[in-house]
């Protein structure tokens, strides 16, 4: 089973986190010019594998006035939220091991203490997206909020279900305050309602509040994830099988919830999902509801179901396949 387990390996390191929807149908293919396990234990480069989540922008208001914004403070590939307001603030997600400094530099460059930020959220725990919460909670001694489903996997530093994957692990950090679906978060003038999304990790979180901007409210959306990626949804007897026990009823559930939202602004932990760069391109060309797309989510969902469904189908081939050898 060498080669099957360095295939998984290999799909993992592609799609870890969240990949783009486009690639979630086909993993990459061993080669017989690799040695599975001379490959399977070097160590996995991220830098240099996705640039783009190490990539900089500048940190930037993407809706709201000044005080009561929603700003982005993360990386090309990578998103990171700030939310200011006078009793303290809000930051979503820490993006990869490491980078809890940026988001704390880009706080700063925004005109903001990161000392004054008393809440962190996280989406999920996969480390490149939990990786910088420890950094973040030691550096502003904000409270960390997150779902039960995901507690055992930010405190243990570990992607569930793949604990055994060094790559994959993220620094430990401690859960302050455990959220239920449908529970609000208020800090200062912002609320944040939880809604629990779980598939692409147990507790995985996604985020709605309203933002006012010209006078008028727009509600945000701040998409978990709901791609495969490196999950495993089925798996022969006797061997590590899914990624969590439900995990594809999870999946079905989402997806059941999501089909129907509408928000007004739909933003995620990957930038390309909600095709950031051109709404930032109308946001500095002056247009300040840039981000404002009530349909981009049903899309956006609608084609993630599919490429679930599809890998579903995949991941079920694949193992009937080794199975019969």
């Amino acid at each position: 089973m060498v080669g099957f387990r360095y295939m998984m390996l290999i799909g993992s390191v592609a799609f870890a986190g969240c990949a783009p929807v486009e690639t979630l149908v086909s993993a990459p293919q061993v080669t017989a010019e690799k040695s599975p396990e001379r490959a399977a234990s070097q160590p996995f480069d991220w830098r240099k594998q996705v640039p783009s989540w190490f990539a900089a922008v500048e940190p930037f208001r993407v809706i709201g006035s000044k005080e009561k914004g929603v700003y982005f403070v993360g990386t090309k590939g990578l998103g990171m939220y700030f939310i200011p307001t006078k009793a303290g603030h809000i930051v979503i997600d820490g993006g990869m091991p490491g980078q809890g400094a940026y988001v704390i530099e880009a706080i700063r460059k925004l005109g903001y203490e990161p000392a004054d930020v008393k809440i962190l959220l996280n989406s999920h725990a996969h480390l490149d997206h939990s990786g910088g919460l420890a950094e973040l909670k030691e550096r502003t001694g904000a409270k960390l909020f997150a779902h039960e489903g995901d507690r055992s996997a930010l405190e243990g530093g570990f992607y569930l279900g793949s604990e055994e994957k060094a790559d994959m692990n993220a620094p430990p950090v401690k859960v302050d305050r455990i959220i239920a679906d449908g529970e609000k978060v208020t800090l200062g003038h912002v609320t944040l309602t939880a809604h629990w999304t779980p598939g692409h990790s147990r507790g995985c979180t996604s985020w709605t509040t309203d933002v006012v901007q010209g006078g008028k409210s727009y509600q945000t959306l701040f998409f978990c994830s709901a791609s495969v990626a490196a999950n495993r949804l089925v798996g022969p007897a006797g061997q590590s099988g899914a990624q969590y026990e439900g995990i594809v009823d999870d999946y079905r559930k989402t997806f059941a919830v999501t089909r129907d939202w509408r928000p007004d602004i739909f933003l995620s932990n990957h930038p390309q999902f909600f095709d950031m760069a051109t709404k930032q391109e109308k946001l500095v060309a002056g247009d300040p509801l840039a981000f404002v797309d009530r349909e981009i989510f049903r899309s956006f969902i609608a084609k993630t179901e599919a490429a679930f469904e599809a890998g579903l189908v995949s991941q079920k081939l694949k193992y009937n396949a080794i199975m019969s050898e």
